[in-house]
């Protein structure tokens, strides 16, 4: 199969019709070998606009959720990111072409050992996955400039806006199905949070245990 015009034709006929025209994104997309983040037996449908078995139960992403999500977040140099569920690595490994550095936390031991391996097999270099719940924080690299929670939640944890930087930015899916909100908040430097809905969807719960809860 030919990898690179599968990832050519994702971007043009699955990317930027979602509206997604940010070009360190697209970079993003274009560079990060996503087929090497599902396993080997579903590669020839890496590139197709539909969610991907990882095993344990779980699911990556479709390509144009990350593409958004990624546009969202906005990922510059210099930032320290956190992404609570790591699943397969595949949305550590975008976050990490710009962040200086990713700490991805997966719940489940076998994902977090399928993501390292995964991430190393790419020659990701700048992520460190952790085994752990992110949900309940991760106090190692605070305070994070971007904290990506890669699956729904019904409520968001009032520590993980606690670790969050002046100026910056969560990402999560709230709600429940059938229905859940695609939300992006904001930290101002008065340590408000603002809230903006980016799009209604409906992805995987997160995997989680006993943690605090905050919501809006």
């Amino acid at each position: 199969m030919d990898f690179e015009r599968a990832r050519f034709n994702m971007i043009e006929q699955q990317i930027r019709p979602w509206d997604v025209f940010d070009p360190e994104v697209l970079e993003a997309l274009a560079s990060v070998k996503r087929e090497l983040f599902v396993p080997e037996a579903l590669r020839a449908q890496a590139f197709t606009d539909t969610e991907l078995p990882i095993g344990k139960g779980q699911r990556m992403l479709e390509p144009k959720l990350e593409a958004k999500i990624l546009q969202a977040l906005a990922i510059k140099p210099g930032d320290k990111v956190l992404e609570v569920g790591a699943g397969s690595g595949g949305m550590a490994a975008l976050l990490a072409h710009r962040a200086e550095w990713v700490r991805a936390v997966e719940i489940d031991p076998e994902l977090a050992a399928l993501a390292q391996r995964a991430l190393q097999s790419a020659g990701v270099d700048n992520v460190t996955v952790e085994q752990g719940d992110g949900l309940a924080g991760w106090p190692a690299g605070v305070p994070y400039d971007a904290i990506l929670l890669s699956g729904g939640v019904q409520e968001l944890p009032d520590v993980l806006f606690d670790q969050l930087a002046a100026g910056g930015r969560l990402f999560a899916f709230v709600g429940r199905a059938p229905v859940m909100q695609a939300t992006l908040y904001t930290k101002t430097a008065e340590g408000r949070i603002r809230k903006s809905v980016v799009f209604d969807t409906l992805v995987p719960e997160l995997r989680q245990s006993a943690h605090s809860g905050f919501s809006f």
